[in-house]
């Protein structure tokens, strides 16, 4: 049956449910993501897995990058990289039974990725 939802829910309708997402943050949120890239992705990459020392690409729903704003200093050296959150979608879709489990998935792994861009590390998270 996951097969079957994952057609179900192409990856045009899959980035809207992700700009749906990201619309419904809170404004304090919203202000923070300005600053912030987001990418979706079918699948993470088997080097991205391996950094991350996961076995399976289900155990990775989203992934920040970037400098988090603790790190953030004004006598950092230049030529970093902006922030950029991946949201996977194939990982997602296999987790999720509607498009409304879609919607609050993909909330909470932004949700969960910001708290990276703000410094908190995994067992620091709301999510």
């Amino acid at each position: 049956m996951a097969a079957k939802r994952r057609r179900d829910i192409s990856p045009e309708a899959f980035a809207l449910l992700v700009r749906q997402a990201i619309a419904d943050l809170p404004p304090a949120y919203a202000k923070l993501m300005e600053s912030i890239a987001v990418v979706v992705e079918e699948e993470p990459s088997r080097d991205v897995l391996e950094d991350l020392e996961l076995d399976s690409e289900d155990d990775l729903l989203g992934l920040y990058q970037g400098q988090s704003l603790l790190e953030d200093s004004f006598f950092a050296s230049g030529g970093t990289e902006p922030a950029k959150i991946s949201i996977y979608r194939g990982p997602i879709l296999r987790q999720c039974e509607s498009p409304e489990d879609v919607v609050q998935e993909v909330y909470d792994t932004v949700v969960h990725e910001l708290g990276h861009h703000v410094g908190l590390d995994d067992d620091e998270m709301p999510y």
